[in-house]
């Protein structure tokens, strides 16, 4: 697993790699294929997630999606990415590692999904194992914690 760094125009682009998939962060032309996953997975997914807006997979909301990734990056405080399959660049998911803490915790939290039809396919174990190593090493961080919402 390795991290790929510059990958694009904007200094802050970066991938990490797993063995069949690699992460990035996304961008506006990931919205038509991030929108029909999202929506073809929605009654998959809604036990797991928070409620969605109305107009969730709507241009607007992903530009503004967008938006508070860029300022969340910026921050420091998060990092969204989206999971691709390397063989086609098919998006696969998501995982986003958020609630990053310095000082004493050095922690943050990992919250990920992934489309219903990849499901049991390993591809969350890749995702989440290729963090690992960016966690800890890039970040410096102590602990990354995972949790789900009970039903």
């Amino acid at each position: 697993m390795s991290i790929l760094r510059s990958l694009g125009a904007a200094d802050n682009e970066l991938c990490v790699e797993g063995k069949h998939v690699y992460l990035r962060l996304p961008v506006f032309g990931d919205f038509d294929a991030w929108a029909e996953l999202r929506a073809e997975s929605r009654a998959y997914l809604t036990p797991w997630e928070p409620v969605w807006p109305h107009d969730d997979l709507t241009r607007p909301a992903f530009r503004r999606r967008l938006r508070r990734y860029t300022q969340e990056l910026r921050d420091e405080t998060a990092y969204p990415f989206f999971i691709f399959r390397k063989h086609d660049n098919a998006l696969l998911g998501g995982i986003t590692l958020s609630n990053i803490r310095r000082g004493v915790t050095q922690s943050c939290s990992a919250g990920y999904w992934t489309g219903e039809r990849f499901a049991g396919q390993g591809v969350m174990q890749d995702a989440v194992r290729a963090t690992i190593p960016f966690v800890f090493r890039e970040l410096r961080l102590h602990r990354l914690e995972a949790a789900c919402l009970p039903e």
